[in-house]
């Protein structure tokens, strides 16, 4: 079974707690292990919470320092361990492509391994190995990007009885049929995969806003998510700071997770101020969002399983 699994290494805004790191996020999907973010001290998270070294590419939903002086270190610490593969940083200009290659560089010297910058804009995607990757543009108080990752839907389930009453024999000739191949029996006759198998499966997914005010854009494309992890801020009251910085209350990141008809919402992206105490956070989203509700916890992993 494909693997989608989330870690939350960092849940804190804009400063790191005793309880809380910076912003930054595991993701296993399929055969890749990337990050969404990498705040100050991600690696010392990774190692914490047993995430692993082995990235294929890191997302960055902005260039805030708090999302990103993680990487400096980071890239080092990989180099050091004998990387070779190249590494790909992806993210919104002008960060990417102007000030994250002069981040790294104040790391000095040279790494053992290429760093490639790949700027994204809004609805580009990234195709990866049973999966796809579509960045959003947000709402924040610089250019920002939130990241759908979504799968194609899944062939329906093999129908063993249809297949014996149609005479296919049992062995190679299901499996093809499985993998959506038409088959030619014995005696002629042409079976299509629609003829033994039911209705396909949605594919999983999950959106993480990054940064944001409430943005309808992301709530459009988180439409049926599995999981969707949303900035989270602020309290109700605190709503006019919200607007001022660029961020969410908590009541307005479950908004966004109920119009888009998510299954399961996570606040993050926590104010100091709630950093012990984010109960009130969570009674303010329950009032709005039916849907499963967790408050992020720096190591909270969530997997989002196959649909039936």
């Amino acid at each position: 079974m494909s693997l989608i699994r989330v870690t939350l290494l960092g849940t804190s805004a804009a400063q790191p707690t005793l309880r809380r790191g910076l912003s930054a996020v595991s993701i296993r999907a399929h055969r890749d292990h990337f990050l969404v973010d990498c705040g100050e001290g991600t690696q010392r998270q990774l190692l914490r919470f047993a995430a692993g070294f082995d990235l294929d590419f890191v997302l960055f939903t902005h260039g805030h320092a708090d999302h990103v002086l993680g990487i400096i270190g980071f890239l080092r610490t990989m180099a050091m361990g004998g990387r070779t593969a190249p590494l790909v940083l992806y993210g919104p200009r002008p960060f990417v492509d102007e000030r994250l290659p002069r981040l790294v560089a104040l790391g000095g010297g040279e790494l053992s391994f290429p760093v490639e910058y790949r700027v994204l804009e809004d609805g580009d995607r990234i195709e990866r190995d049973g999966y796809g990757i579509r960045a959003v543009a947000v709402e924040h108080r610089v250019p920002a990007l939130g990241y759908v990752l979504e799968e194609p839907p899944r062939p329906g389930q093999f129908q063993v009885g249809r297949a014996r009453e149609l005479g296919i024999p049992e062995g190679p000739l299901y499996g093809r049929l499985q993998a959506g191949q038409p088959i030619a029996l014995a005696d002629g006759r042409t079976v299509r995969p629609d003829d033994v198998l039911g209705p396909a499966r949605r594919g999983r997914k999950l959106a993480l806003s990054g940064d944001t005010r409430p943005c309808p854009a992301f709530a459009s494309a988180a439409a049926g998510a599995d999981l969707v992890i949303h900035d989270s801020t602020f309290a109700g009251a605190e709503e006019a700071r919200a607007r001022e910085t660029g961020h969410s209350t908590a009541a307005e990141a479950a908004a966004i997770a109920a119009q888009a008809g998510a299954r399961t919402l996570i606040l993050t992206h926590l104010s100091a101020r709630h950093d012990t105490a984010p109960e009130p956070l969570a009674a303010e989203a329950r009032a709005v969002y039916g849907g499963t509700l967790l408050v992020a916890e720096d190591g909270l992993t969530r997997e989002i399983p196959l649909a039936d």
